[in-house]
């Protein structure tokens, strides 16, 4: 790098290859998080990869520059030269960069001349290595790869030139062959194949989207090979299995990503991003695709006067306890605190309660550990019902603080008054309707595109309705307890799973459940295997 390029009295950046993995964001090695975690810039092959970023479990600075290298049909990988420049770019500020490519950086990805190129204009490089595709998606498809020799050839991306095939000795008649290929390459695949001396009737599993919720398998022979791509998309990447492994694994018994219980399954989570986290991790674990549509804005009080008094008064020592009803509660507190410029030792010698475990997470971020979540019920009228009475003799001062949202009900307020508590009752934030999600969102909650919703709440289901309209009848509607399902009715929902207990996390498990007996009762009636978007039947509800 030439030293002009820089500002003065900075050194350049290090750049990681860092490795992404076969596609689920899950997989994303702890190096990889802790890479993009630190990282100023942000270099990406494709926009597909580009939105393993937006997964709830990764960080990435807002301030941090991300940029995925220009494609066309003619060009479906940036030129060398392009991609190298853009790196030196980024690391003239001074700017960790990491440059992330899918599946392992020195296989998948293959970038090493792009590294030894950053090396060879000055740059300090590392390589973070990933879950390789091209043995990651086999294990996705039920493919087990020690049934005999495996030879691995990666051809994308490629122009599509037969020569770029890989040389003859990769080839090998025997063992189990692992190629990634696009539709396109699939007649120079077979005409290799055929040439090292497979067999045209010899079994091939074609995977595409391996490792994500849209993953679909189909099995064939050798021979198909040129009659199937030409039924497909010419850019469509695939990883195709040939040979041993393909024959002799038991996919019947190993196809344990494509028979989870949600998988492929499109589902509508009314709340934001933040608010969502373990609700997408639990559906992303059976399988499920999940689309986040925030039904609500939250926004500062109308009236702040009391909402600093009560501040003061934590700081102060003017409470015993401050009960969380949400996370945005906490959020609400304590940047009310950094406005001060204080932190977490304001609530030093305060006992704290948090509803239930999402809440206790967000405490738990800005340093603070609650005393208090309810065992039971995650809810107003569970913290309510575990909440410690006043006792004169014990408690120093009886007071509560409790921040709360301005529609939130009073049984929490009510049963603390009971057990002796005077409460300041305080509006900590406004929540008001968000803005209508994307037409194209719109257009598939109306139309029947999502094969389920899960409601968290009475608002959700109102503000939904009223941004976005009514969910599909074939849609299947879940709901996270009896207030809910009430509230869906009333809307005109069919409700076909309410949550035994009320919990995000059980209601999703309830929707698992539900769709593993729809799969039975399809299968017991000889019916194929389909969709809630893909099909139409009368449902029933299920409580568990």
């Amino acid at each position: 790098m030439n030293n002009d390029d820089l500002a003065p009295g900075i050194a350049p950046g290090r750049v990681l290859f860092v490795g992404a993995g076969p596609g689920d964001p899950n997989l994303l090695t702890l190096a990889a998080l802790g890479a993009l975690e630190e990282a100023g810039a942000v270099l990406v092959d494709s926009d597909e990869l580009r939105r393993l970023l937006d997964h709830h479990q990764v960080t990435v600075d807002p301030e941090a520059t991300i940029a995925s290298f220009a494609s066309t049909e003619q060009a479906p990988e940036a030129p060398l030269e392009a991609r190298v420049r853009a790196i030196r770019t980024a690391a003239a500020s001074g700017a960790h960069v990491v440059r992330l490519v899918a599946g392992d950086p020195f296989l998948d990805g293959r970038v090493s001349r792009e590294a030894s190129a950053c090396v060879q204009a000055g740059l300090d490089i590392e390589i973070v290595p990933g879950i390789s595709a091209m043995t990651a998606i086999p294990e996705y498809a039920g493919v087990a790869l020690d049934r005999g020799g495996v030879h691995l050839i990666n051809v994308v991306p490629s122009t599509g030139d037969a020569s770029e095939l890989g040389s003859a000795h990769l080839w090998a008649n025997h063992g189990t062959l692992v190629v990634h290929a696009t539709a396109a390459q699939l007649v120079d695949v077979h005409q290799h194949a055929v040439a090292s001396g497979r067999a045209n009737d010899e079994p091939v599993l074609l995977t595409f989207s391996g490792g994500s919720t849209q993953q679909n398998s189909r099995q064939a022979k050798l021979g198909d090979l040129p009659r199937v791509a030409r039924t497909l998309d010419p850019e469509a990447g695939i990883h195709v299995m040939i040979g041993t492994a393909v024959e002799d694994s038991p996919r019947d018994e190993l196809d344990w990503f494509e028979s989870k219980p949600l998988f492929g399954w499109r589902v509508l989570v009314p709340r934001t991003k933040d608010q969502a986290g373990e609700m997408v991790a639990r559906l992303e674990m059976y399988g499920a695709h999940a689309d986040e549509v925030p039904t609500i804005s939250v926004e500062p009080p109308r009236t702040p006067q009391q909402m600093d008094k009560a501040v003061r008064g934590l700081v102060e020592g003017s409470y015993e306890w401050v009960a969380f009803t949400s996370v945005n509660a906490v959020k609400a507190v304590c940047e009310r605190l950094e406005e001060y410029g204080l932190d977490a030792r304001a609530f030093s010698g305060l006992r704290i309660a948090a509803v239930g475990n999402a809440t206790a997470k967000a405490l738990r971020a800005w340093g603070i550990v609650p005393d208090l979540v309810p065992v039971h019920e995650h809810s107003a009228a569970g913290l309510a019902a575990e909440f410690p009475a006043y006792d004169e003799v014990l408690d120093p001062i009886n007071r509560v603080f409790l921040p709360r949202a301005d529609i939130a009900t009073e049984v929490l307020v009510a049963g603390l008054v009971e057990l002796g508590w005077e409460v300041d009752d305080v509006t900590a934030y406004r929540t008001v309707r968000a803005a209508p999600p994307p037409a194209e969102t719109r257009e598939a909650i109306k139309t029947g595109k999502f094969d389920a919703a899960v409601f968290t709440s009475s608002s959700t289901v109102r503000n939904l309705v009223g941004i976005a309209g009514k969910p599909h009848s074939h849609t299947v509607i879940a709901a996270i307890g009896p207030q809910t399902s009430t509230a869906c009715t009333e809307h005109g929902l069919r409700v076909d799973v309410v949550a035994p207990q009320p919990g995000a996390l059980e209601l999703v498990d309830a929707l698992a459940a539900f769709a593993v007996e729809r799969r039975a009762e399809l299968l017991a009636e000889g019916r194929p295997v389909t969709k809630p978007s893909e099909t139409r039947r009368r449902r029933k509800v299920v409580t568990a």
